[in-house]
């Protein structure tokens, strides 16, 4: 065991673009690593901008009790899988977001609790669910009369459209939404309160453990505070640029393709000799 691995007691990594290869799925060897981590009890946390229902089926392969943020933090489920906590953004502040000119070739999307609402059907978007399990519905923006949301989704291939579209957002909204780009093709906004970082300190608070002794893995904008917080933050191989030039001070790690979270954790938390995958 060395250094690192004594002050460590939790481990928290986002899905996408981090604990996932490009395929959307967790690897069999990262699965035997946190397999191990459980088993030498770390706390593990997976926390993502995923829905719920999404995220659960893939932490459920991992075959350990784990805690779960979900949409950026809107929701926080026990290792038992019940909710511990559950925050929505108010219907007029979805209402107002969306009252905007949007490009129309913008994808938008509400996240629902059971279903997620979207001006355009996109095999892309549904790519990311190896069952479909949170299904989508095609629906008119403007006719809805509930447009209460865990989150509110854009996506577009042009960075700079969606840019211009937050500033629009953010110009009569910034007072209770915050956005994050989770890639630089996916814009979200959330409630004010509401980031990975803030429901990572209920768990945290919960479990008695602090964020010293956490050790964190992203390759997002949604993961900035998050990295920030904890002890120690690790940077995907495959993040975009700015976010390694904002995070210089931290280290950059393998990328998802190559098992970068499992790897590092093997070699540093577990005392393991690196293996070649």
């Amino acid at each position: 065991m060395n250094l690192e691995s004594k002050k460590i007691k939790v481990i928290i990594t986002d899905l996408d673009g981090t604990l996932l290869n490009p395929e959307h799925k967790i690897s069999s060897y990262t699965k035997s690593v946190f397999q191990e981590l459980y088993n030498q009890d770390y706390l593990i946390i997976v926390a993502t901008g995923r829905h719920h229902l999404d995220a659960l089926g893939i932490i459920n392969t991992l075959e350990i009790p784990i805690y779960l943020v979900s949409s950026n933090g809107a929701r926080i489920h026990s290792p038992e899988k019940k909710v511990l906590f559950s925050f929505d953004i108010e219907s007029e502040v979805v209402k107002s977001a969306l009252s905007v000119d949007i490009d129309p070739e913008i994808t938008t999307v509400l996240f629902k609790e059971d279903v997620w609402l979207t001006n355009r059907l996109s095999e892309k978007l549904n790519a990311f669910q190896a069952d479909l399990v949170y299904h989508p519905e095609l629906v008119d923006f403007s006719k809805l009369e509930d447009y209460s949301a865990i989150k509110i989704f854009f996506t577009h291939d042009d960075h700079e459209k969606l840019v211009a579209l937050k500033e629009v957002i953010l110009s009569s909204n910034s007072d209770k939404l915050h956005h994050a780009f989770s890639l630089p093709n996916c814009l979200e906004f959330m409630d004010k309160s509401v980031d990975k970082s803030v429901a990572i300190a209920k768990i945290l608070e919960k479990e008695n453990v602090t964020f010293e002794q956490a050790i964190s893995f992203g390759d997002g904008f949604n993961d900035l505070k998050m990295l920030l917080s904890t002890g120690k933050g690790l940077i995907m191989g495959n993040a975009p640029q700015n976010l390694k030039n904002e995070l210089s001070h931290m280290e950059v790690i393998n990328t998802n393709k190559e098992d970068g979270v499992a790897k590092y954790l093997s070699e540093k938390v577990l005392g393991k000799v690196p293996v070649t995958i």
